[in-house]
């Protein structure tokens, strides 16, 4: 008989922290804890919040009786470290640190490895993260752009695209190294990618380029954009905020919830339908475009995350894409499976545990 493992999860958001055990793949309870800006507005930066949000994740333990004595790693959600292959990291020193600084930005899932280092230090077990939002595994041609000071930058929803890539090639009997998929996470941001021998080998890094979606512009024609950036009518945080955040569906509707915007386009809101299709229509185009990647021989096109429960959306993208390869549909973005599905094929020794340099 195959051996049960104990797993902690631990996945912190700006104003959330998801805490979840699970026995193999069965999740035993999945606890949300939420924070209000008065709580967190006490701190400076995201690191700041370490002890607070450790206390809180270890009263949800022991408020449902789990024992530390009994688990056999924690996981926590990786932040934007520095560029790496996909897969299951060893939570070290070198990490820690680099989570602490926020090496590449300070994000609230800088603190899923330090708090999973936390709890694990108490266990007395091995600390993970899965597959962060900087895994880097383009190939030399995706990193060229038309000026010489700017490469493009591989960060995408990894994450979720690579535990549904794993799902695909188990469904389509396929080993996953054999698996070519164009991957699209459908949510708050769109990443739209290419998956090939077990590497994301070209993706639209959903900050700075391919479709807009609820709240993020995508790539813009230029021209305009500097004249805006130059305008004077902004500041540099402005319209970074302006481009991420306060963008796409949010800008042209005011909302970035699709269920709220589908009943607008039911009751006649022409707009909302002509903006909503002009999102499905981008996706396509970027899928499209990932097709040539693989000159078009791709096992199939597959559609997760949270808007893939749109079947509106979904319908929209499958008319304009299904000739290139079958679409298949993953509705959802269960990160905390997604990383306790990670940690389980190191444990097993499916893959090997890396090691953050």
């Amino acid at each position: 008989m195959d051996k049960e493992y104990v797993i902690v999860a631990i996945n912190p958001g700006s104003t959330s922290t998801k805490i979840a055990l699970y026995k193999n793949e069965n999740c035993q309870f999945e606890h949300v804890i939420r924070h209000n800006n008065e709580e967190l507005q006490k701190f400076a930066r995201i690191n700041d919040q370490y002890e607070f949000r450790l206390a809180l994740v270890e009263q949800i333990l022991v408020h449902h009786g789990v024992d530390l004595n009994k688990i056999d790693a924690v996981v926590g959600r990786g932040g934007p470290l520095k560029p790496l292959d996909s897969g299951t990291y060893l939570v070290n020193e070198v990490m820690c640190e680099d989570l602490r600084t926020g090496i590449q930005t300070e994000h609230a899932s800088n603190l899923g490895g330090l708090i999973a280092r936390g709890i694990a230090a108490q266990a007395g077990v091995p600390a993970f993260i899965a597959d962060p939002v900087s895994v880097d595994e383009l190939q030399p041609l995706s990193r060229i752009s038309g000026l010489p000071e700017i490469k493009r930058r591989s960060l995408f929803h990894a994450l979720n695209l690579k535990a549904v890539a794993h799902r695909v090639a188990k469904d389509l009997q396929i080993e996953y190294r054999d698996l070519t998929a164009i991957m699209v996470h459908l949510g708050g941001g769109i990443s739209v990618g290419i998956q090939r021998h077990g590497r994301m080998i070209d993706v639209a890094n959903p900050n700075e380029a391919g479709p807009f979606s609820p709240e993020r512009a995508g790539a813009l024609p230029t021209g305009d954009l500097i004249k805006m950036c130059f305008s004077g009518n902004y500041t540099l945080e402005q319209m970074k905020k302006k481009l991420v955040g306060s963008a796409g569906l949010v800008a042209h509707l005011g909302s970035n919830d699709g269920r709220e915007i589908e009943q607008r386009i039911a009751a006649g809101d022409e707009k909302a339908a002509l903006i909503y299709e002009a999102m499905a229509y981008q996706v396509a185009k970027e899928i499209g475009a990932m097709s040539t990647v693989v000159n078009g021989n791709a096992d199939a096109i597959v559609l997760t995350g949270g808007l893939a429960h749109s079947k509106m959306l979904v319908q929209w993208i499958t008319e304009r894409v299904q000739f290139i390869a079958k679409v298949l549909i993953y509705p959802g973005e269960d990160e905390l499976q997604a990383l306790v599905e990670g940690t389980l094929r190191v444990l097993r020794g499916q893959e090997e545990v890396k090691t953050y340099q």
